[in-house]
């Protein structure tokens, strides 16, 4: 039977009050969407609002490009499916095998806090069906708590977007809160490696990437553990 992966985008394209634009970071969601796809894997795109999800503008530039952000220049077809994300809350976790949160600026604004996106995760969870986020999109397991309440990541290997980097890409005052901070504040055993080194950890049924150079491994790990 074919298997079935959700990827959810993020809808925010503010980057906090600069007056730039951000949204989700086309190579973290390029890798894992071929990669899935490659593997003969079913995958829908879903977002909190729905409809076309933002690109960040700075993930197009030249110096960010990669194969898969190439293939995904030419894919008028994903690019479509990129236009007419199913809203959020429209979405069933008992119709996917397990779910990946492509990272960019966004989702520190809106996938954080998104009721939709908090019960969902908490119910791939509760179904024992992975859930992988990488880089800023780790903020999506910050508020999803077990079925006994307490927060899901805590006591947990995770790791997401370093405050190092957070520095090197000069947001450090911009964006709402630091990733890396908030995790190891809600009791994750957070992990990570050289910055913008590719890293990925699994810990049960959460994986997740450290930076951009990490989305192909914490898909890898989505796609083993579902096919396992």
């Amino acid at each position: 039977m074919t298997k079935k992966v959700l990827m959810v985008l993020t809808s925010h394209d503010e980057l906090g009050n600069t007056g730039e634009k951000t949204g989700f970071w086309v190579e973290e969601f390029a890798a894992p969407y071929y990669i899935f796809l490659d593997a003969g894997v079913e995958v829908v795109l879903a977002s909190p609002k729905g409809g076309q999800a933002p690109i960040d503008p700075k993930s197009q530039l030249a110096d960010f490009q990669t194969l898969a952000t190439k293939r995904f220049d030419n894919d008028t077809q994903t690019q479509q499916k990129i236009a007419t994300t199913v809203k959020l809350s429209e979405v069933n976790a008992t119709d996917y095998d397990g779910v990946f949160y492509p990272g960019g600026h966004g989702p520190l604004w809106d996938l954080t806090e998104s009721v939709h996106s908090i019960a969902l995760i908490e119910r791939f969870l509760a179904t024992n069906k992975p859930v992988a986020t990488v880089c800023h999109a780790s903020a999506a397991l910050l508020n999803v708590k077990d079925s006994s309440g307490t927060l899901a990541i805590n006591g947990k290997a995770v790791t997401g977007f370093t405050n190092g980097e957070e520095d090197a890409v000069q947001l450090t005052n911009i964006v709402p809160f630091l990733l890396e901070d908030e995790l190891i504040k809600r009791g994750g055993v957070y992990q990570k490696t050289q910055d913008w080194h590719p890293f990925a950890v699994q810990d049960g049924l959460i994986i997740s990437g450290q930076n951009p150079a990490s989305s192909a491994l914490a898909a890898e790990k989505l796609l083993s553990h579902i096919n396992s």
